[in-house]
Order: structure tokens, then sequence, then C-alpha cells
């Protein structure tokens, strides 16, 4: 623990950390743009089968022609995926037609399709023919994503325990802004799959390089309000998402919008400190020291670079050195009581808040609002759920945060279920809600994932739990396929899903003002403590409950309370 001493010799939270909290902070504005890209490059717009010679000659005043081509669906809208095998110009007068229209011979799309390009100009929906017996695919690229985004979890949180934070950092800015930008060029579907997979592998390395960055170079009492800080630039990057689609409309130009900025984080991102306490567990005290003093400097203490000698950094650290010469895998998340506890409740919480949140916030077509709209609303939520998020966790704990989070998201998902469709306002409002609390729960998780697993172990930790997240946001699409059988399906798996994470939270050890562990040793010896503290409360109860039921027995016995002489009644 005698890390967080060294840090608040060097300045605690000064120039430097502001400096490197907000760098690093910065790329959270487009994180959001990749993981909810898919409802702007993905959008269905509105579209019916192409007629030949015809369709070209449509406009507004003459649209009604489309009745002689397209039948109507169930719902007296014009029908996307069939026509009339031949053209049925009765059905454009006024006069009623002594022909039934739902009797008359249709065909599947057989020339492609025309799409209405007011709401969008081209996405790989329109690009691609994702519509009718493809519709599936619309998903499916999402799905992929977040494939890449799981494997990059497990990949670079093994690789930056390894070779650094910063490193793994520096080469996630360059692959996502690689192959995000290459991803506007794809000439297929399945090439843009492909691109799309690497670069959610490169988002997970980008997030949680970052989160570790942030979390080892802050004090203590500094965590909470940076961790609640950098979760509004993801917020506001959400509503910067809006804008850019908005303005571009074209899936291929919001692309390289979007990633290219990454070229100049990869420039920046030279100027990062590797983590210190990494250094020193890995053998790197020499290199180590030299951080510290820059930050001493940085922060206007310059004196301190004498006095922190090697010496005193590994004296400091000695504890930890010493346990950190082990190799440590996955495994080592389950081997010991504490942390098979720890991890087993982080995965299912993980899972849940990520499986809610990308239930809610990855189809917004069917809100039946202005999709951009949408976006803005769904984001500026965040910022009022957040500061509340913030007050919370300062105050009432990490514990009592995040459980308290993934109920209340689950009850507005219930309360959902009883409201009638007609009511699209009202639905609305409680999904808005639900979108808040559940990104409450996330800004929540990730500060206390980072300040649960210790140093030695954390990317490993932070990578292996998150893939519980990434497994969750692959299944809530697919979960909305259940609708079919019954619409209220979905929500009531969303919120059962929360509603189980949220008691699971409240087993977690509260991390509020607790120095960060920087062995599996530290966490262990807490667990212990408390179980031991636990153990001595219950025994000291169940010694008070006999005390007191011997004493009633002496009395209804006619004994004395201290002695076995019968009390002398007058």
């Amino acid at each position: 623990m005698g890390f967080a001493d060294l840090l608040d010799e060097v300045g605690g939270f000064g120039r430097f950390q502001m400096i490197h909290v907000a760098l690093l902070s910065i790329p959270g504005l487009l994180m959001a743009s990749q993981n909810l890209l898919n409802n702007f490059t993905a959008g269905v717009p509105e579209h019916h089968c192409r007629i030949p010679n015809i369709t070209a000659a449509l406009n507004e005043s003459t649209a009604a022609l489309l009745r002689a081509f397209i039948p109507l669906d169930s719902s007296r809208t014009p029908s996307k995926c069939t026509r009339y095998t031949d053209a049925q110009w009765h059905l454009i007068t006024d006069k009623p037609s002594h022909t039934n229209a739902t009797e008359l011979q249709t065909e599947a799309c057989a020339e492609g399709w025309t799409y209405d390009k007011t709401e969008f100009i081209s996405s790989i929906v329109s690009e691609w023919d994702l519509v009718c017996t493809l519709r599936s695919l619309k998903q499916m690229s999402q799905t992929i994503y977040m494939g890449g985004v799981l494997t990059g979890a497990i990949i670079f949180g093994g690789l930056s325990d390894r070779f650094g934070r910063k490193v793994m950092l520096i080469w996630s800015y360059f692959q996502l802004a690689v192959l995000g930008t290459f991803t506007a060029l794809s000439p297929s579907y399945v090439v843009y799959c492909i691109f799309r997979f690497l670069t959610g592998m490169s988002v997970s390395g980008v997030i949680l390089n970052a989160v570790s960055l942030k979390v080892e170079w802050i004090p203590t009492k500094a965590r909470t309000l940076v961790g609640t800080i950098s979760s509004f630039f993801f917020t506001f990057g959400q509503m910067i998402l809006a804008g850019v689609a908005y303005s571009l409309k074209d899936w291929r130009k919001i692309h390289v919008a979007i990633c290219l900025p990454f070229f100049i984080f990869f420039f920046y991102s030279w100027w990062y400190s590797e983590s210190a306490r990494w250094l020193v567990l890995n053998g790197r005290s020499e290199e180590a020291l030299k951080h510290l003093h820059r930050v001493a400097k940085i922060n206007g203490k310059p004196e301190m670079t004498e006095k922190i000698t090697l010496e005193v950094l590994e004296s400091h650290m000695q504890k930890e050195v010493q346990s950190s010469k082990s190799i440590h895998t996955v495994f080592d998340l389950l081997k010991t009581p504490t942390m098979r506890k720890i991890s087993m409740c982080l995965m299912v919480v993980w899972f849940s808040t990520s499986f809610a949140y990308y239930g809610l916030a990855m189809d917004l077509q069917k809100f039946g609002v202005n999709i951009y709209l949408m976006q803005i609303i769904f984001g500026a939520v965040d910022f009022p759920a957040k500061l509340v998020a913030l007050l919370m966790l300062s105050f009432l704990g990490r514990r009592i945060t995040q459980g308290t989070c993934l109920l209340m998201s689950a009850s507005v998902i219930f309360a959902n279920i009883f409201v009638p469709k007609d009511m699209q306002i009202t639905r609305t409002a409680l999904a808005v809600l639900g979108k808040g609390f559940t990104s409450a729960s996330f800004t929540c998780i990730y500060l206390f994932t980072g300040e649960l697993y210790p140093t030695v172990i954390r990317q490993t930790g932070m990578g292996f739990v998150s893939t519980m997240a990434r497994i969750g946001s692959m299944a809530a699409p697919a979960v909305l396929i259940l609708e079919e059988i019954l619409p209220a399906l979905p929500s009531i798996i969303y919120g059962g899903s929360a509603v189980l994470a949220g008691f699971i939270a409240f087993l977690l050890p509260e991390t509020l003002d607790i120095p960060l562990p920087d062995t599996i040793e530290d966490v262990e010896e807490k667990g212990e403590k408390k179980s031991r503290r636990l153990k001595e409360e219950t025994q000291s109860e169940s010694l008070a409950l006999r005390d007191i039921k011997q004493s009633e027995g002496n009395k209804s016995s006619g004994l004395h309370p201290l002695s076995d002489t019968p009390v002398q009644l007058k």
C-alpha cells in the first residue's frame, strides 16, 4: 500500500494528473460512436420493391402510382418485400374495384429495392440490400463487432499485464485509426464485418488500458471524481454521434469521421507515463523512478526528486515486488476464496449491465421518434444519471450504488411492460429513464472493478469480467427476436437479469476510500479480516442470545439469574 503514499508526496492529484486524465478521456468522445454506430450505419430506410422504368420517375405528387405495383400489408402500408406480378392500374382510381387486392398474384423483389433517402442517404442496409430475407444480417454486423470487442478484452487484458498499459494503448489507438478508416472502403458485407471485428478488438484495448492508466496514477480519494468525469466524455460522445450522423447521413463518411481522429490520439499518446506500479512489479524500478520524478516536476515538487530514491521506492513496495515474481494468469482470479467470490459476482454484474444497456440503446427506430433526436435524448439523460451516481459513489459507497442502479433499471423495464403501445411518449420516457440507470451502473462498475482487483492482475481481471459485458451486448439484439413469441418477453429477460445482478452486487466488498490492493495476498487478507469480524460478531450475538434465554429460564424456574439457589419469596 506504500505507493499511495508516494503519490501524495509527488503532488497527489496535481497538474500532471489533470493533464493525464484529460488526454486519456478525450478519445472517450468517440468511443460511444464506435459502440452505437450500428444505429446509423445500419439504419433501415423506408423501402419497397424497385419498379423498372417507372420508379425512377415517381415523385411525391405521383407516389400514388405505387398502388399499381406494390400491395398493402396488414397495417395498410406498402409492402417492403413483395410486388404485384402484373401492374394493377385499376387500383389507382377512386372507384371501387371488383377485384379483391388480396387475391392478386405477388412476387418477391426480383429487381431489388428502392430506398427513401430522407433519413439515411446511404447505409449498409441500402448498400447491400440487407432487408426482407437478409434483414437478420443487419443485427449480425453488430454481433460480429461485439465479438471483436469480446476477443479484444481477452487478448489485450493479458497482453497489457505482460507488456505494459502504455504500449498496448498506443497500439490500440493505431489499430482503431487504421482499420476503422479502412472500414469505409469495404467493397462487400463480408469485408465490412471483418474490419468491424478487428476494430472492436482495438476498442477493448483502448478502454481497458485507459482505465488502468487513470486508476494507477491518481490518489485514492480522487478515483470517484475522475471515474465519473471520464464517463461524461462517453456520454457527450453519444450526442456528438447524433450530430455527425445527421450532418453526413452516409455510412462511409460517418466511419471516416469517427475513426480518423484516432491518428491524433495515437501521436499524442507518446506523452503518457507508463504505470509506475506496473513497472516496479515487473522489475523495472529504475524506469518507474524516472516517471515518478517526472510527475514530481510537473506537479511543482522538484525537491522530491532527491528524496525519492530507488531504495525508497523499492522499500515502499517490497511486499508487492516479492509477490509479483510469480506469473499470474486468469486462473488466479478463481483460485483463492475472496478473489473467486469477487470474480463470480463481477461476471454477473458486468453481463447484466451491458445486456440491459444495449437492449435499450441499440434499436432506436422502434420508438417511432426521429432517430437522431432519440440519440441526443439517450445521451443527455446520462448527465443527471451520472451526477446522481457521483453523489452516491462518494457518500453511499460503490456497493450500494451498483446494486441500487441495477434494481432501479429493472423496475423501469418491468414498468414499461404494462404501458400500452399507443402511449408512445410514456414508453419512450421510461426507456430513457432505464437507459440512465444502466449508464450509471456502467460508470460504477468500471471504477468498482479497477478498485477490487490488485495491480499484479488488474488488467487480466478487467479483461476477464468485461468479456461477460461483451457477451451481454452480443446477446441483447438476439433476445429481441423473442418478441414474435411474446411481445413482453425481451423486457422480462432484460429486467430479470438486472434484478439478479442487483442483489449479487451487494455481496461485493466496499472499496470507498480504501487504497488500491497491489497483490492477491492483499485482497485475501482483507477478505479474511472481514470473515473473522463477521464470525466474532455472530458469536457475540449468539452468546448474548443464550444469556438472555438462560436468564428468562431462571426466572421462570424461580432461580436467581446468577446462581442456582432458589429465590426466597416472601
